[in-house]
């Protein structure tokens, strides 16, 4: 069952999407899930409550909120062209960042542990694209706070920029399952073993894998590149993970 809320922030309001489990009332374990670039549409929705039917809270909330009300973003118009790559990023990514993502999931994880259906933590993030760095940054700013951490077609997880994700792993107390695609040049086998490294030295349980096939974006089902056998993996990994940490 999907609902929507709206999560009162310091500076607005955001909207956010909550999906349950048909079955029983509740508590349930928490799953934070971060959106990719293309932003809130239906094929997240579904994603959502493919999660919720197995067994989880989820929390989908709007990354973009920043910019108030904004119509669905059409995904040839925005990707389709230099252009429109150009204009999303000043528009919609611009709206938001590394600092501020993490500064709203502190508001987010205050305002799950008020829900009465969600199970107290440690809960569980999961992120794709643009929200696959998120997770991994989440797991590392608030280690208590997650169990288990998944990151799917990321990108600059490993570079040399002095903020990138990898640098932070040594805080992670969670589990930590991250797949790029083969055909992605923004998580590569470069800097997929650059993570491996720095999740393997601190300790971390973690499974760091490119997968073939896949290129960047394919979970969602309305991405032109979307790779059924690749989200159907995605979908069994990823509850297995929650199930292990989680239940």
């Amino acid at each position: 069952m999907k609902t929507n809320v709206t999560i009162p922030m310091q500076d607005g309001e955001a909207r956010a999407f909550v999906f349950t489990p048909d079955a029983g009332p509740g508590p349930w374990p928490v799953i934070l899930f971060y959106m990719d670039g293309p932003a809130i549409r239906p094929a997240l929705f579904e994603m959502g409550e493919r999660m919720a039917q197995a067994g989880f809270y989820v929390l989908l909330p709007d990354m973009f909120w920043r910019l108030g009300p904004y119509p669905p973003i059409d995904i040839a118009t925005a990707f389709g062209s230099p252009e429109g790559r150009k204009v999303f990023r000043e528009t919609y990514f611009s709206s938001t960042d590394p600092l501020r993502a993490m500064a709203d999931t502190e508001v987010f994880l205050a305002w799950l542990d008020e829900q009465p259906q969600a199970r107290p933590g440690p809960y569980g993030v999961t992120g794709y694209c643009m929200g696959g760095g998120f997770a991994l940054r989440a797991a590392a700013a608030f280690p208590d706070r997650f169990a288990a951490a998944a990151s799917f077609h990321p990108s600059n997880l490993a570079t040399d920029e002095p903020d990138s994700p990898h640098l932070g792993v040594a805080r992670i107390k969670a589990r930590v399952l991250v797949a790029g695609g083969d055909q992605d040049a923004s998580f590569d086998e470069a800097q997929k073993d650059r993570l491996a490294a720095a999740l393997s030295d601190a300790g971390v349980d973690a499974e760091v894998s490119i997968w073939a096939g896949c290129r960047h974006g394919w979970v969602p089902s309305d991405m032109p590149i979307h790779n059924a056998a690749g989200a159907e993996r995605h979908w069994r990994e990823l509850v297995a993970l929650f199930d292990r940490a989680l239940k």
